[in-house]
């Protein structure tokens, strides 16, 4: 998504032991070998060397393909309050964040969350039935009350700062389509990096 959606230099941080794989489906981005636990996630040890690799990119897409664990929690946790360029946010990057949801108004620079209605509704702790029933309003709530641009994805994807708020009322069943919340997680953070102001990538991206 990050490189169809014109990226210049895309580059790509996963578990060392699948670096290999990853580097075969397309030469065009880079590979940075994370360390990771038993069961071939992440571990808390790849905060070291994000720490050291954030600083010299624009933007940072987390979530996808991420996996599970409390390492994990506090890696995503670390990166969403301390890093100060704009984050992208989606998929188990926002799993990552429910435990820890009482810290999402606390970060150093922009953030965008890409949630569908589930994962919405673990940040907010409430139900997917109470989401659904207020979208545009819990979207812009929510988005005005941690000062992020959130974009809740599904049937009428909202896209909000808090303030604006956007309704795609295009689209088909055919985007219901596992994976596709990846690409726009990529295609978001492209824009971003092309000096799109978030709240623009997003309404963009959709």
């Amino acid at each position: 998504g990050a490189l169809r959606g014109g990226a210049g230099l895309v580059s790509v941080a996963c578990p060392e032991s699948i670096v290999a794989t990853v580097a075969s489906v397309e030469p065009s981005y880079l590979t940075i070998p994370l360390p990771e636990d038993n069961a071939g996630r992440c571990s808390g040890e790849a905060r070291v060397i994000l720490a050291e690799r954030i600083p010299t990119v624009d933007v940072v897409a987390l979530g996808p393909g991420l996996g599970q664990s409390p390492e994990i929690v506090d890696v995503v946790s670390e990166l969403y309050r301390d890093v100060e360029i704009p984050l992208v946010i989606d998929s188990d990057g926002l799993n990552a964040m429910s435990p820890r949801r009482e810290s999402l108004s606390d970060h150093a620079g922009p953030r965008v969350l890409t949630p569908h209605p589930g994962e919405f509704a673990r940040l907010t702790a409430t139900d997917i039935q109470s989401v659904q029933s207020r979208r545009a309003d819990a979207a812009r709530q929510f988005a005005a009350d941690h000062q992020v641009v959130l974009v809740l994805k599904g049937a009428g994807t909202v896209v909000t700062d808090g303030r604006d708020l956007f309704v795609n009322t295009t689209g088909n069943s055919g985007m219901a389509t596992g994976g596709s919340g990846d690409v726009l997680t990529g295609l978001i953070a492209a824009l971003i990096g092309q000096a799109t102001s978030p709240l623009e990538a997003a309404r963009l991206g959709w």
